[in-house]
């Protein structure tokens, strides 16, 4: 197995499902000065076209706002327009504008998210940590109120992966001990576990993740990445199989099928 396709495997609990949706221009932090061009919108009903104008017009309200907390407003709905582009770069930094002014649970929740959403997607390693940076700054404060928030735990948590992942696989370990079933938490050490080297621990957390979540696609299909490490090809074929029969997604089973090639 070549470290590229690792690689496309762990860069983010998502990937697989919005592979071809990576932000292609981010807004400038010291200006107001946007590019123009969109990806496509993940919502259907919204024409790229659409997607464009209402960014126009937005950005024009938003520059021309008469005071902070409309200012605030139209940053707010810039973030969820470009989130919906899928440049979680510019919508993470609208987001963070927002943020800073409204100064609540709900706003510090959005900004951390959107600014764990660029970091996921991110190949540079200077602006990777940057962004886990900004996604820790936020999500930490929605903690500090929500001290039993395990899904925002879990974010935190790999966030660390870039600077200091013992600290990252500490949170999550801490999160299986609140909760043993926690979907995301058990994904996540199983997926370190492949990308570390460590198949027989990644096929001990990934089987638990089934147990909880037989549907689990991403799970499965690091489950079989795992077991054809360890050298069981049959059950690593039998996982495979079963997600080309369970999603018809063209990215999953273009995946798939070239793992399935490795096992002929």
């Amino acid at each position: 197995m070549t470290k590229n396709r690792i690689f496309l495997l762990v860069i983010g609990t998502v990937l697989i499902l919005v592979l071809f949706f990576l932000p292609r221009s981010v807004v400038r932090n010291t200006e107001k000065t946007l590019t123009d061009s969109v990806d496509v919108p993940s919502n259907p009903h919204i024409t790229p076209a659409q997607l464009q104008n209402q960014l126009r017009i937005l950005r024009t309200s938003w520059a021309a706002a008469a005071s902070a907390e409309k200012s605030a407003i139209f940053a707010d709905s810039l973030a969820e327009l470009y989130s919906q582009a899928g440049r979680f770069d510019s919508a993470a930094w609208f987001a963070e504008q927002a943020a800073s002014f409204f100064n609540t649970i709900e706003y510090w929740k959005k900004a951390g998210e959107v600014y764990y959403q660029a970091y996921t997607f991110s190949v540079d390693e200077r602006k990777q940590s940057e962004l886990a940076g900004k996604a820790r700054q936020y999500l930490n404060k929605v903690l500090e109120k929500e001290p039993g928030n395990l899904d925002i735990k879990c974010q935190v948590a790999m966030t660390y992966l870039s600077s200091a992942p013992m600290q990252g696989v500490t949170m999550l370990r801490e999160v299986l001990e609140a909760d043993p079933r926690n979907q995301t938490a058990l994904y996540n050490l199983g997926m370190l576990s492949v990308q570390s080297g460590q198949y027989k621990l990644a096929v001990e957390r990934l089987e638990k993740l089934l147990e909880v979540n037989p549907t689990h696609t991403q799970g499965r299909l690091l489950l079989g990445v795992a077991y054809l490490n360890t050298g069981n090809k049959k059950k690593a074929r039998e996982q495979f199989e079963f997600i080309k029969q369970a999603d018809s997604d063209p990215a999953v089973q273009a995946t798939v099928d070239s793992y399935l090639k490795d096992l002929k």
